[in-house]
């Protein structure tokens, strides 16, 4: 089966919602405003059922990879135990919705991860570090284990059958931008995720690992502030090695662009990640120590766009010779950021490729000249 996604992958009033949502927590970022164009998709899918103890089997060895990111199990004991009734009473169950990966053959869970989770908890004896016994079940299942199960049941249990819904993308192969929009659009059980955090799931690996390390750089918090909830400081550093490393190839949308280049950085050695790791903070501990706390806020928030290019600006410049001193640099921020040039391109139509290219060109003349 092929299915084409729809062309208006978000509406307006959503991409609205997820720009109120960052400016709330101190982060101005037009690009969430950003129309992501005709965006369409070959995929292929196809339904399997699975059995619970080949579910089990599978989760174990992680066969189904649950991705890595802040909402982890949150099914109550009841919820959960209600779940595992519904299997012991012979009732239908919603499906689960996996991404299979071509080259490890890896099941990328996109919707599922509380019943699949409930289930390989159940078979292992605990949930929550306690023994999970059945609650708020009727007789005859009320406080039994697994093992301590009737042997029908068991039986019933291990053959109960799940129903699944397999994709792959066929087209486009470069980038696999259908599994963020399908992970965005169903799993999110009502809670929107951000594009970082649905980044941190469908990317995970050695570049996403390490941006989450730098995220607790003290120089990175002393500017930033208190952690974002929603990862969006974890997405300025992404925002900044991406256009510190291939500005020069950006491409509209922003999402687009960063989701590229997350899969791709995952690819790298891990040289290159020391490399740019060393150039992060080397630029934020100088952002920090000549600028302080006020950089990138133009206006009030933190503005993303006034981040990616002073922070590519000054890591070229840096790279370039010796350090330039705190003074030299505060100077040549005030400078930048009263040009009505460059707060132009960080507040109007900051994902167009003009823009983006512009205000990267004036920061990084701003601090070459120090």
């Amino acid at each position: 089966m092929s299915t084409d996604a729809p062309e208006d992958i978000r509406d307006d009033d959503v991409r609205k919602d997820e720009f109120d949502l960052a400016l709330e927590e101190g982060v101005e970022d037009e690009t969430l405003l950003d129309d992501p164009g005709a965006t369409k998709f070959s995929i292929s899918s196809y339904g399997a059922d699975y059995t619970v103890d080949s579910l089990v089997k599978r989760m174990r060895g992680e066969a189904f990879r649950v991705p890595d990111f802040q909402r982890q199990f949150v099914w109550t004991y009841k919820h959960a135990s209600k779940f595992i009734e519904s299997l012991l009473m012979g009732l239908p169950v919603p499906g689960i919705f996996l991404y299979k990966e071509a080259d490890t053959n890896e099941h990328l869970v996109i919707d599922g991860q509380q019943r699949l989770r409930t289930l390989q908890a159940f078979y292992d004896g605990v949930l929550r570090g306690k023994e999970f016994k059945l609650q708020g079940v009727r007789e005859p299942w009320l406080n039994r284990t697994y093992k301590t199960l009737d042997p029908a049941d068991v039986l019933k249990l291990d053959d109960s059958i799940v129903h699944a819904t397999i994709f792959k993308q066929d087209k486009p192969e470069d980038v696999l931008d259908s599994i963020y929009f399908v992970f965005e659009r169903i799993n999110t059980g009502g809670i929107r995720l951000s594009p970082q955090e649905i980044r941190n799931c469908v990317s995970l690996g050695p570049f996403i690992k390490r941006v989450r390390e730098l995220n607790q750089f003290p120089a990175w918090r002393a500017v930033f502030a208190s952690q974002n909830n929603r990862a969006k400081d974890e997405e300025l550093i992404v925002r900044f090695f991406a256009l510190y490393r291939d500005g020069e190839k950006y491409a509209r949308p922003m999402n687009g662009f960063l989701n590229k280049f997350s899969a791709a950085m995952n690819e790298v050695g891990m040289d290159e990640l020391d490399r740019l790791s060393e150039v992060f903070r080397t630029t934020i501990d100088k952002v920090n120590s000549a600028i302080g706390p006020r950089a990138f806020r133009i206006i009030r928030a933190l503005n993303a766009a006034a981040f990616d290019a002073v922070m590519v600006g000054l890591a070229k410049r840096l790279d370039a010779g010796p350090a330039p001193s705190d003074g030299e640099v505060g100077r040549a921020y005030e400078t930048l950021v009263n040009n009505d040039e460059f707060r132009q391109a960080c507040e109007r139509a900051t994902a167009d490729e003009e823009n983006v290219r512009k205000r990267l060109a004036l920061a990084t003349a701003a601090f070459a000249g120090i």
